[in-house]
């Protein structure tokens, strides 16, 4: 299940084609687009930490359109390499504890009421460790040969949610829109994280119902080191 219904992501790919060519044709290369992407949302955590957190929210969206714009330059352009991949998924996920660091500073600084503080951390630190599983669930089961790629919220929805509700609304009266979104992009991404699960646990089940696919790591990810990863 996807929240933004594909047809709706295909439309918008096309709608940012031009943009994409247009990246092309200056000979700006999908690594120079995901650097800048990544100091986007960086900039974006900054803004939130400090208070601004419309800029922020725009910030989101913008680092979000260059990320789409990045995968569309790889494509188009024939410059699509594994580093470039790598790379990608390596900033988007310095990206997210940028985010979510920048809004627990602010809610620290008095962004919540002090009773509500706790809870607002916590939150935080559920939201960025259930996005990091959100990804660490599909690279590992594309990793095995399965596809993990469902879910509620995945990257394109939490840009949405955070980016889109902070640009036009703000935090709210003492932080409490901010204060719900961070909850609900930490309930979405752990429920996220049990639909990959259960997705790719249906994936290694045969008819006979046992798994059909062997373990190949030991805890602490012995295979990994033996294979000299």
């Amino acid at each position: 299940m996807n929240v933004i219904p594909q047809a709706v992501r295909d439309a918008f790919l096309k709608a940012i084609g031009p943009l994409a060519r247009a990246f092309i044709r200056a000979g700006i290369s999908p690594n120079v687009t995901t650097t800048l992407g990544a100091l986007v949302v960086i900039a974006g955590a900054v803004a939130f930490g400090m208070g601004y957190i419309r800029l922020g929210g725009t910030l989101i969206l913008a680092s979000g359109l260059l990320d789409l714009v990045d995968g569309q330059v790889a494509r188009g352009g024939g410059s699509s390499t594994k580093f470039g991949a790598f790379y990608d998924s390596t900033l988007d996920r310095l990206g997210e504890a940028a985010v979510f660091t920048g809004i627990a500073l602010w809610f620290v600084h008095g962004g919540v009421p002090r009773a509500r503080l706790p809870l607002a951390v916590v939150m935080c630190m559920a939201a960025l460790a259930s996005s990091m599983l959100v990804s660490y669930t599909r690279a590992r089961a594309e990793g095995l040969g399965l596809e993990a790629k469902v879910g509620i919220a995945q990257r394109a929805e939490r840009v949405l949610v955070l980016g889109a509700s902070t640009l036009f609304f703000g935090a709210g009266k003492q932080g409490v829109l901010l204060f719900w979104i961070v909850i609900i992009l930490a309930v979405s991404t752990t429920i996220t994280v049990m639909q990959r699960v259960i997705h790719v646990a249906r994936q290694t089940l045969d008819t006979s119902g046992k798994s059909a696919m062997r373990r190949d790591t030991l805890p602490g990810h012995a295979a990994a080191f033996r294979k000299g990863h």
